[in-house]
């Protein structure tokens, strides 16, 4: 637009992705406080000079001065950074941890798949991905809970929360023993849909606990259940997503090897999608129920 000058605006932000483009600059996917997720341009942040490139890598929490319509009704969809200041850069606590650091990956892709709309604030989901970024910097919890808990409260805010306390069919209140990620979650006996999985009552619990931040029944489950509840969430997250998440075939549950470039055991409930696949969630959840029988 002719004499078009682009304003200055000020947001605190997670670095979500970052992505070359030239020679010196980087395209940076951000999660805003108050303007949701958006792109910018971080002109020669890839120069040994940089006054503010090491500010801009991944899982960061960072404040910016940015160029551009904050509700994107001119000029480009690119912002530019103009400045700069880490307020906390997580990244940097568990740069050397595999675990840490795949568990922070997954994270950030699922939070710039639940705002598929740019520039949709969503304050909640923010601060849900920076406190979970935080609880893997300081280490307080075991990694995969972390990363469980985050999945599953990201779920309830885009409305895809697991039935846990009753029948998803039906609506019949307690326990139920079937867990269908095509149905919603646990189904009572004469809900439950062929294929069904069958996952033990402590998998659920955990399940529950993580919902709503019970740490200290979260933190006493054993390896086992925890492996039973990640491939139940990731199940039911891919469903909803359509799409297979491309780092939580990455990430370390546990007794696996955890070099990037090791392979691992294809009945790995970590891996219910293969990256760029998505596993029909009926076979993820039998899988699940297989490894426990087994």
């Amino acid at each position: 637009m002719a004499g078009y000058r682009r304003q200055l605006y000020r947001d605190d932000a997670v670095v979500l992705r970052v992505q070359k483009l030239g020679e010196s600059d980087r395209i940076i996917t951000l999660l805003t406080r108050r303007h949701g997720r958006l792109r910018a341009v971080a002109r020669g942040v890839r120069r040994t000079m940089s006054k503010f490139g090491a500010r801009l890598e991944p899982f960061g929490h960072v404040d910016l001065q940015l160029a551009g319509d904050p509700k994107g009704e001119q000029g480009s969809s690119l912002h530019t950074v103009s400045q700069v200041e880490g307020i906390d850069l997580y990244g940097k606590r568990f740069l050397g941890d595999y675990p840490r650091y795949t568990a922070a990956s997954a994270i950030a892709e699922t939070a710039e798949r639940l705002t598929p709309v740019e520039r949709e604030p969503s304050l909640r989901l923010f601060q849900l991905t920076l406190g979970a970024l935080r609880a893997l910097a300081d280490g307080e919890h075991a990694t995969t809970l972390v990363l469980d808990a985050y999945l599953l409260r990201g779920m309830a805010l885009a409305g895809w929360a697991p039935a846990l306390t009753a029948c998803a069919v039906c609506g019949t209140p307690g326990r139920h023993r079937a867990f269908s990620v095509p149905a919603g979650g646990a189904v009572c006996p004469d809900c439950r849909p062929p294929g069904a999985a069958h996952p033990a009552p402590a998998t659920i619990d955990l399940m529950s606990a993580l919902t709503v931040g019970d740490w200290r029944v979260a933190d006493a489950t054993e390896n086992g259940v925890r492996r039973e509840c990640s491939g139940l969430v990731a199940a039911h997250l891919q469903w909803h997503l359509e799409r297979a998440l491309r780092s939580l075939p990455l990430v370390d549950r546990g007794g696996l090897p955890s070099a990037p470039g090791a392979r691992r055991p294809t009945g790995d409930v970590g891996t219910v999608a293969p990256a760029g696949a998505v596993l029909p969630p009926d076979r993820a959840s039998q899988d699940v129920s297989r490894e426990r029988t087994e």
